[in-house]
């Protein structure tokens, strides 16, 4: 029993220094950006020592790519969140939408998903992280929603939307008003569905 406790702690303990890398790595890439920022400023900020920073991660871009997987999680778990129970494919995808500027409005996320995130760890990685946690899903919206009918690529409508989106949200992270991006995603989307 002792020995699955010490185990449990042991756990424990890695767990909680990895959060405390990720949240000192965090504010220190938001605030400084990721070039100016060193492994000994994370390592004293998150008060443990540079042996613990690689033992959980290879190197600074190893831990800016955790951050960008977390961060993009986050942000697909609050688009699924936000959209389960809608009835048609069409709000399902405006209410997505709707959740990723919002989700997006979170301080710095901006900045590490779409301006530090593609600059170091490339488009290949960024272009991974999307599809593992919300690019498949606003390609599988659109398909179930039957948009542009048979002839139109969805991929690369899929491709567009999010570069637009991805757009819209860097403005608002500079303090653009959300509403008119809000209500021009809308009618994005639904000109997608008009039949012609």
């Amino acid at each position: 029993m002792q020995e699955k406790s010490a185990r449990r702690s042991n756990a424990d303990r890695t767990q909680a220094t990895r959060a405390a890398l990720l949240a000192a790595a965090r504010s220190l890439f938001v605030e400084k950006g990721y070039a100016e920022t060193g492994t000994p400023e994370i390592v004293e900020q998150a008060k443990v020592t540079r042996g613990a920073l690689y033992h959980h991660f290879t190197d600074k871009a190893d831990v800016l790519k955790a951050l960008v997987e977390q961060e993009a999680r986050a942000v697909a778990d609050a688009i699924v969140l936000d959209t389960r129970g809608i009835k048609t494919p069409l709000e399902a995808l405006m209410r997505g939408a709707d959740a990723y500027f919002a989700a997006m409005q979170a301080p710095g996320r901006a900045r590490l998903l779409l301006l530090e995130g593609p600059v170091v760890l490339g488009r290949e990685t960024m272009d991974k992280i999307d599809q593992a946690t919300g690019a498949a899903q606003l390609l599988e919206g659109l398909k179930e929603a039957g948009a542009g009918g048979k002839s139109v690529p969805l991929g690369q409508v899929a491709e567009m939307l999010s570069a637009a989106f991805d757009k819209a949200a860097l403005m608002i992270a500079e303090g653009a008003p959300v509403e008119p991006y809000r209500r021009a995603a809308r009618a994005l989307l639904a000109g997608l569905f008009k039949q012609t």
